[in-house]
């Protein structure tokens, strides 16, 4: 890395940050295939992203985050996913992760940064088959969670529970957890999502979080940070994390698109085929629109937090639908480009087939399909309560 280590003291505006991004992009292209090979993060991109300080748009300003828009990590991660899709995934997710453990009581945020803000965090948010039972100070934990990605980098991993709430995650130290590498898949190869298990381990009280009220009735993480993202409900503003990198990868796979086919010339697919004109032409509509409404819709989010704002069950519904809605037209750019890609693209080396593949992996995130994710906002509209979580 040419860019200069970012400190707690010093900070980075948005612009640096992009630029950063955008430097990172060409080095990452260049380690895709052995991101797929090894099946997780190589070492060398988890040392650079961190030496580029990107990661720090998520860590809560007080452990040395960055004082900038929680947005500018969306756009870095849609950069980074130009060059690697599971390294943004991977990307978006630590940063998440980072903004997350900032709604956790002070002691347990803490233990976290309590080395410094490079301190990486996976997940595996849903219970999976797990049990966790009150104890004196706190809980006895054991089970098994599945797709946690980036867990290979990983310091801590926030993990789902039930039980002991209406909706709770809890926090665990890499150290009682063990990974369990299983994960041999068509997309998204890179991200190592592997699954977690943990036998017994105590977690005191101060590291489990009571997700549906963090940001809404419970208040205290943006009376402790006073940054706008804490006076957010967490399930409105999370997911867009995942949204990011299906954008980044369909420019991605437009990069590409063009490269191959500029100064080509004669009958079928070549830069003179209309067929050609007409399929990149609505594939980068379609990137665009998604892009447009995530961002519309992300500042709008921030702005109601910033100015304290509540959420209405329709806006939330609608944040919802539009981060399916937003993949949706991402997979559709990137299957009207492959479609027309030819036999070339099939090969494993090609990085048109290795978008494709990862395009389908994003698009298979429940939140992300459309079905699921749009369907709360259908019955709002309709005069009826939701029967899922918005």
């Amino acid at each position: 890395m040419t860019a200069k280590p970012v400190t707690p003291a010093q900070e980075l505006s948005r612009d640096d940050l992009l630029k950063r991004a955008a430097y990172l992009k060409s080095v990452l292209r260049d380690r895709a295939r052995l991101s797929e090979e090894t099946r997780r993060i190589p070492a060398d991109s988890v040392t650079d992203m961190k030496e580029s300080g990107l990661h720090l748009v998520g860590v809560p300003r007080r452990f040395g985050g960055l004082d900038i828009d929680y947005g500018a990590g969306h756009e870095a991660g849609i950069e980074l996913a130009r060059g690697c899709a599971s390294t943004s995934w991977c990307y978006s997710l630590w940063v998440a992760h980072s903004w997350l453990v900032g709604y956790w009581p002070l002691q347990a945020q803490e233990e976290v940064f309590g080395d410094g803000p490079d301190a990486l965090c996976s997940s595996s948010l849903s219970p999976g088959r797990s049990t966790c039972t009150p104890v004196e100070g706190g809980y006895r934990l054991t089970g098994q969670w599945e797709f946690s990605s980036g867990c290979d980098s990983a310091d801590w991993i926030m993990l789902g529970v039930a039980g002991i709430g209406q909706r709770n995650w809890v926090l665990v130290p890499i150290g009682d957890c063990r990974i369990v590498d299983n994960w041999f898949v068509s997309g998204l190869r890179g991200t190592g999502s592997k699954n977690i298990e943990v036998e017994d381990a105590f977690v005191p009280a101060h590291r489990a979080l009571e997700v549906s009220t963090a940001g809404d009735s419970d208040l205290s993480a943006w009376e402790l940070h006073g940054q706008d993202r804490y006076r957010v409900p967490i399930p409105v503003l999370l997911g867009w994390d995942l949204v990011a990198p299906m954008i980044g990868l369909a420019k991605g796979m437009v990069d590409e698109f063009v490269y191959r086919l500029s100064g080509t010339t004669g009958p079928g697919r070549t830069a003179e085929s209309a067929a050609i004109h007409l399929r990149l032409s609505q594939a980068c509509a379609e990137i665009d629109a998604a892009g447009a409404l995530m961002e519309q819709d992300v500042a709008e989010i921030l702005r109601k937090g910033r100015d304290g704002e509540p959420f209405n069950t329709l806006e939330r519904a609608k944040f919802r639908r539009d981060k399916a809605f937003c993949t949706q037209l991402g997979l559709q750019a990137v299957n009207r480009l492959f479609d027309l890609s030819g036999g070339h693209a099939l090969f494993d080396s090609e990085p048109l087939q290795r978008f494709h593949r990862d395009a389908q992996a994003v698009a298979h995130r429940d939140g992300l399909i459309m079905d699921l994710g749009g369907q709360q906002f259908g019955r709002v509209m309709l005069g009826l309560e939701p029967d899922g979580p918005i």
